[in-house]
């Protein structure tokens, strides 16, 4: 059975599509067909880490939302871009990076419902075994969406006070539309704090379990 996880974070700069990239090829790695799409409409960015090539982007989620294509045809299989033995497969479905098509997402907005349809139909036609979605940072009628469809959530922050309150918030309302799993990912971390005190704490504030601990890298 396919499962759906999104990767959240409240603010944005936390490395959230660098988890969404990396999480997405570990499990490719493993066999399995994953799909990802990129849901941050206002800042999209992970095509990048995929290596897809903006000039061969005919169709992006943003034609879908806008009835100018399927779903199914902003499909793009990134996996021989990520490098590595991937047993399986990856397919991106990435949002436009067009000045325009952004500033009128900004403007006019677009059906949200059309997401739960879309993200569906990407299981069903294309025999997914993971979806996973790159939402939005913060909390909006997509992401509530995106969370509350989702089997598995994954909360990126950094460790840092505003980090907390807003995390806080999101855990809150995760819990509220029932979603089954959640979990923690602390990014960007200082190597001279205490890993396994920060997991402690995290832990304790938010009563939820931390998957990782990642270090702060300055390359």
């Amino acid at each position: 059975m396919s499962k759906i996880i999104s990767i959240h974070s409240f603010r944005g700069g936390t490395g959230k599509s660098n988890t969404s990239a990396n999480i997405s090829a570990l499990m490719a790695m493993e066999g399995l067909r994953v799909g990802v799409v990129d849901t941050d409409i206002q800042s999209p960015g992970i095509h990048i880490l995929f290596k897809l090539d903006e000039e061969k982007i005919k169709y992006t989620l943003n034609d879908y939302l806008w009835g100018k294509c399927e779903i199914t045809e902003a499909v793009y299989d990134v996996t021989a871009n990520v490098g590595g033995t991937i047993k399986g497969n990856i397919f991106l479905v990435p949002s436009s990076i067009r000045t325009g098509e952004i500033a009128r997402v900004l403007k006019e907005g677009y059906d949200v419902g059309m997401l739960n349809d879309g993200f569906h139909n990407l299981v069903d036609k294309l025999h997914l075994d993971a979806l996973v979605i790159d939402t939005h940072p913060g909390l909006n009628e997509e992401t509530l969406l995106s969370i509350a469809i989702s089997d598995s959530l994954v909360i990126v922050l950094r460790p840092d006070n505003q980090d907390y309150q807003g995390t806080s918030v999101t855990v809150e309302v995760a819990r509220k539309l029932d979603v089954a799993n959640i979990f923690l990912s602390v990014n960007k971390t200082p190597p001279i704090f205490n890993f396994d005190e920060i997991k402690a704490r995290v832990e304790k504030i938010y009563d939820c379990p931390v998957a990782a601990i990642l270090p702060h890298s300055d390359d």
